[in-house]
């Protein structure tokens, strides 16, 4: 008899032993295992990712592009109306590749025609200019509004799957409903991390084709007051 208590009080010491090293050392689960576990809805979803990472730099290099003036473009412009040299003029618009350039090109064709008219031919460029720049935007918001709604359908599927392994084991356990949980946690997370990024992207590109408008605003405006000076 107490030899079989001795037994029973070492094994008793060993699962408790055993127990304080899980509990100590508790299982490391790595980021793509626990996406893995977000289950067929994450595809869809890291697609979503990866088109608004694409659409977002594809974006920002030719906004970025677009962007770029020279800082002394309008001034060489002004001075070579001023003195009546407007094939110079038009040579450097030409060669300058950004929409101001463009634009001013626009203008300088139309030399010899009234104001209104000039500036019309000119704010049409800068329409289909702004057109151009603005491309493929909505693809990233269309991204920002789904990704989260991905992201509710695993949650839908989540849930699913929980009360079936409620109902085909008849046991509510940790184990039977840590599948539903981990599908709807790691979805609903990753949907709204993709849309929000989609978002800020959206957002942050078009606050860059505002500045960029604003710089062709104003050398419309500048290319005006030079065609209203008096020339040398």
């Amino acid at each position: 008899m107490f030899q079989l208590l001795q037994v029973s009080a070492n094994n008793l010491v060993d699962s408790l032993h055993k127990a304080s090293t899980i509990a100590a050392n508790p299982e490391k689960i790595s980021m793509w295992d626990l996406l893995q576990k977000g289950g067929w809805i994450m595809y869809p979803l890291y697609l979503l990712l990866i088109l608004s990472v694409f659409v977002f730099f594809e974006r920002l290099i030719a906004i970025s592009k677009a962007s770029k003036i020279e800082t002394n473009f309008m001034n060489i412009i002004r001075d070579n109306i001023i003195t009546g040299n407007v094939s110079a003029a038009r040579s450097l618009a030409k060669n300058t590749d950004n929409p101001v350039a463009r634009m001013i090109d626009k203008g300088l064709q139309r030399i010899g025609k009234p104001i209104d008219a000039i500036e019309k031919s000119m704010e049409n460029v800068g329409k289909l200019e702004m057109y151009k720049m603005e491309r493929n935007l909505n693809i990233l918001s269309l991204i920002a509004g789904i990704a989260p709604m991905f992201g509710f359908l695993g949650t839908i599927v989540g849930m699913v799957q929980l009360f079936y392994g409620i109902a085909s084991t008849g046991e509510y356990t940790l184990n039977t409903i840590a599948g539903g949980i981990y599908t709807k946690m790691v979805t609903s997370a990753s949907g709204l991390i993709i849309g929000l990024i989609a978002f800020v992207g959206h957002n942050y590109l078009t606050t860059q084709i505002d500045k960029t408008a604003n710089k062709m605003e104003a050398a419309s405006a500048e290319f005006i007051d030079i065609l209203q000076e008096p020339t040398k």
